[in-house]
Formats: C-alpha cells, sequence, structure tokens
C-alpha cells in the first residue's frame, strides 16, 4: 500500500530591523514501506527586498535499507538571488535520513555540483516533550565545503552551524504554532564573503510561526 506524507518543520518569520524574512524547511514523501520518492524544499525569503531570496530544492528516490533508515539518492538545484544578481547550480545528491539512539532525527547528504564542487550537510533534530501538547524542539544544522563558490557566498572547509530552540503549543496533533530563537554563525572563508556582502556573520533571530503536517 503507498501513502503521502508531507511536513512543513519550519515555516516562520524572523523579523529584524531592515525588514525580517520568510524561510521554510519543507519534506515530503509518496511511496511504500520500501521505495519512496521523496521531495525536500528549504530556503528564506527578504520581505523587505522581496527580490533576495535563496532556495534549495531537492528530488530524490529513498530506499529502506535498516530499521528506521532510509538511503536517498536524486537531484538538487539551489538557486540564490541578492542585489538584482540571480546564480543557480544543480547537484547529484546522496545521502541517508532516519532516526538515531535517544530519538534524533537526522538527515545527512552530500552534494556533487555540475562544476564538480562539492559540499556537505548534516542535521539533528529532537522533540522534547514537557506537556501532552507543548513541546520543544532542538534543531542544529551544519554544512561545508570542499571547494569555494563566491557567487554562493560559500568558502572553502566549514561553512556555517544553525542552531534554533523552538516552543511550540500543538493545537491538534497535526498543527502547531511556535516561536524561539535561532542562532546561525558563519566561519572562516564564509563568514568573510558575508562580510563583504553586508552581512553579519554571527545572526540571533527571534522567530514565530507553525509546524503542520498530512
Amino acid at each position: 500500500m503507498k501513502h503521502t506524507f508531507v511536513l512543513a518543520d519550519v515555516l516562520e518569520y524572523r523579523p529584524a530591523r531592515d525588514g525580517g524574512d520568510f524561510r521554510w524547511d519543507i519534506e515530503g514523501w509518496h511511496g511504500g514501506d520500501f521505495n519512496r520518492l521523496w521531495f525536500k524544499s528549504e530556503g528564506e525569503r527578504d520581505t523587505a527586498l522581496k527580490a533576495n531570496y535563496d532556495i534549495d530544492f531537492q528530488m530524490l528516490y529513498g530506499r529502506f535499507v535498516k530499521k528506521y533508515y532510509d538511503f536517498q539518492v536524486g537531484v538538487r538545484v539551489e538557486t540564490q538571488s541578492f542585489r538584482g544578481a540571480n546564480v543557480t547550480r544543480a547537484h547529484a545528491v546522496i545521502g541517508i535520513e532516519g532516526l538515531i539512539p535517544y530519538r534524533y532525527e537526522f538527515e545527512t547528504a552530500l552534494f556533487l555540483s555540475h562544476q564538480g564542487d562539492v559540499s556537505g550537510r548534516v542535521s539533528f533534530t529532537r522533540d522534547y516533550l514537557l506537556t501532552q501538547r507543548w513541546i520543544l524542539q532542538g534543531r542544529v544544522e551544519v554544512n561545508a565545503a570542499a571547494q569555494q563558490a563566491e557567487r554562493f557566498t560559500t568558502g572553502r572547509g566549514l561553512n556555517n552551524i544553525e542552531a534554533g530552540l523552538r516552543l511550540r503549543y500543538e493545537i491538534r496533533r497535526k498543527l502547531g504554532p511556535y516561536v524561539g530563537i535561532s542562532y546561525d554563525r558563519s566561519f572562516f572563508r564564509t563568514a568573510d564573503l558575508v562580510r563583504q556582502d553586508g552581512g553579519d556573520p554571527k545572526q540571533l533571530r527571534f522567530v514565530a510561526g507553525v509546524r503542520v503536517w498530512r
């Protein structure tokens, strides 16, 4: 029997003095217990300068390899627009998604761009049940690259680490508004590139949004 699942784990607004931005992290799949077609989309869009955005979209084939683990392979398209300049690159993707001990959900992926650039990402998420309706979620994401790609504000080595805490109230099991904080820090050459573009390599942001799934 085949099923369909869609989760908007992050769907939020992050206010700032210059207008803030809207951010999302959505994934879903269709298929059975062993074979699934996945999609993943994450990104952000500046609400003051709507031409500024960063979008990451993936289409993947997922194969069950072990209890709680899916092997994934597919394609990724990354698009950025900043101050009227648009850049896009395509990647091949290979990764694993699953549930590790102590109930940490994790995703890890290796990306190979059409220009030969290699990069990787790993993320961990865990829900802490405070009551039947109040849930505290912790999220950590780490990005790194083997080559520098200045057009994408990416340096060689460790790029950035983002950590966040989000407290949500589940009105229904599938719907939970939340508030929280997110801290994003860029490192080394990536931090230099962020500064060159007029950004701050260390950002602590308040967030407000909703988590929904079906």
